[in-house]
C-alpha cells in the first residue's frame, strides 16, 4: 500500500501542474553566456524556500529556479544542454531545465508505487534518461526510461540489480549503465528510515543499457556488508570511482573510496588514518577531473574535502571547510559547495544541497 505522506507529495506536485510549472522560468540572468564555468545546485534560502542556484566560476550566485521541495542530485546532458534535479529521496518529482533558457522548465514524475532515489543520468546522444527508482511493494532498486524527445514520457524500466539504488551513470560509449546500491531498505511510509542495517547488501552493478541484463555484480565482503556503497563518477579511462557512507560502529574505520574497472574486482582505498578520522565514515559526494586526472570527496561530517591522485588513489591534498557539500570538477581541480553558502571561495546566504554539477 502506498503511504498516505507520499500519496500527499505526490498529488500537491500534480495538482500544482502547469500552473506551478510556469511560475518556474528563468529570468534573463540564466544564460551560460556568463561564465566559462557554470555550475548548479539545489540550495535552501533563508526564509526556507527551495531553489536551483545557477553559480558562476567564481562561487557567484547569478540565478535561480524556484522548486516545490529539496533536491538532491542533478545530471547534465552535453548533447543537449537539458538538467534534471531530483527531489531528495522518497521524493516524487524532478524537474528538467535548460541553462540557456531555450525551454520553460517542467516537472515531470515518479510513477505510481515508485519513487526517485534522487539520482539519474543521459544517455551520450541525450536521447535517453535514466532515473534511479525505489520498487518499495517488491522492495527492489529500478531503473526508469524516459525519452527525452518526447517530454520525458517513461518509456520502460529494468532492473538495477539491488536494493537501495541510488547513483548511477552511464558509459561514454552508451553501452552500459554503472549504478551503486546501497544495499539499505526503505518504504516511504516510514520516510527515510533505514529497515534493515541488521542484513545490508550494498553492491555495484555494470548492466546492459540496452535490455538491463545484468553484465556485472560486485559485493563487498561480509565485514563490510554495513558500507553502503553511495555514489560514483568514470575516469576518462573508464575506471570507476565509488564513495561509500558507513552504518555500522562508529568506532571502526572502514575504507570509504574505491574503483574498479570492467572484468575486474573492486580495490578499496585505504587513506591515511587522521584523513579517515576526519570523513567521519561518511563521503557525501565524489567527482572525478577527467582532464587532471584527479578525484575528489567530500564529507559535510567533520568538513573536510579531499583529493586523490586518479592513478593509485594517493592522497594529494585535504581542506577543512565546515559543512561540505557538493563537489564537480573545476578547470584546475574541483568546484566545493557547502551547507553554508561556500562555493568556490565565495560565501551566498543559501545553504547549498548535497550536490553540484557543471553544465
Amino acid at each position: 500500500m502506498i503511504g498516505s505522506a507520499l500519496i500527499d507529495r505526490r498529488s500537491f506536485i500534480r495538482a500544482a501542474g502547469l500552473a506551478f510549472v510556469a511560475g518556474l522560468a528563468p529570468r534573463s540572468a540564466f544564460a551560460l553566456s556568463r561564465a566559462d564555468a557554470v555550475y548548479a545546485s539545489g540550495l535552501k534560502r533563508a526564509d526556507g524556500r527551495f531553489a536551483i542556484g545557477l553559480v558562476s566560476e567564481t562561487g557567484e550566485l547569478i540565478d535561480e529556479i524556484a522548486l516545490p521541495g529539496r533536491v538532491h542530485g542533478l545530471c547534465h546532458s552535453k548533447a543537449t544542454g537539458l538538467s534534471v534535479a531530483f527531489a531528495r529521496r522518497p521524493g516524487t518529482f524532478a524537474v528538467v531545465f535548460d541553462s540557456q533558457s531555450q525551454i520553460e522548465p517542467r516537472i515531470i514524475h515518479a510513477p505510481d508505487e515508485r519513487h526517485y532515489f534522487g539520482h539519474g543520468a543521459f544517455s551520450p546522444d541525450g536521447r535517453l534518461f535514466y532515473a534511479s527508482e525505489n520498487d518499495f511493494a517488491a522492495n527492489r532498486g529500478m531503473i526508469g526510461i524516459y525519452d527525452t524527445r518526447s517530454e520525458f514520457a517513461r518509456i520502460g524500466e529494468i532492473p538495477a540489480h539491488g536494493i537501495g539504488t541510488h547513483d548511477m551513470t552511464v558509459t561514454d560509449d552508451g553501452s552500459m549503465l554503472v549504478i551503486a546500491n546501497g544495499g539499505i531498505e526503505t518504504h516511504p511510509d516510514f520516510g527515510r528510515t533505514k529497515l534493515n542495517l541488521d542484513h545490508m547488501e550494498p553492491s555495484l552493478v555494470l548492466a546492459d543499457a540496452r535490455t538491463g541484463t545484468l553484465i556485472e555484480k560486485h559485493t563487498l565482503p561480509a565485514e563490510l556488508s554495513r558500507l553502503s556503497t553511495r555514489h560514483l563518477d568514470i575516469a576518462a579511462d573508464g575506471r570507476i570511482w565509488f564513495a561509500c557512507q558507513y552504518e555500522g560502529p562508529r568506532t571502526d574505520r572502514p575504507p570509504l573510496v574505491g574503483h574498479f574497472g570492467k572484468g575486474e574486482g573492486l580495490s578499496l582505498i585505504h587513506l591515511p588514518e587522521d584523513t579517515t578520522d576526519r570523513l567521519g565514515n561518511y563521503v557525501g559526494a565524489i567527482a572525478v577531473n577527467r582532464s587532471e586526472g584527479l578525484v575528489g570527496i567530500a564529507s559535510p561530517k567533520n568538513g573536510l574535502w579531499a583529493v586523490l591522485d586518479g592513478s593509485d588513489g594517493r592522497l594529494l591534498s585535504e581542506t577543512i571547510l565546515t559543512d561540505a557539500a557538493g563537489i564537480a570538477a573545476s578547470p584546475a581541480s574541483f568546484a566545493v559547495s557547502s551547507y553554508r553558502g561556500d562555493f568556490l571561495g565565495t560565501q551566498s546566504p543559501v545553504a547549498f544541497d548535497q550536490h553540484i554539477t557543471r553544465l
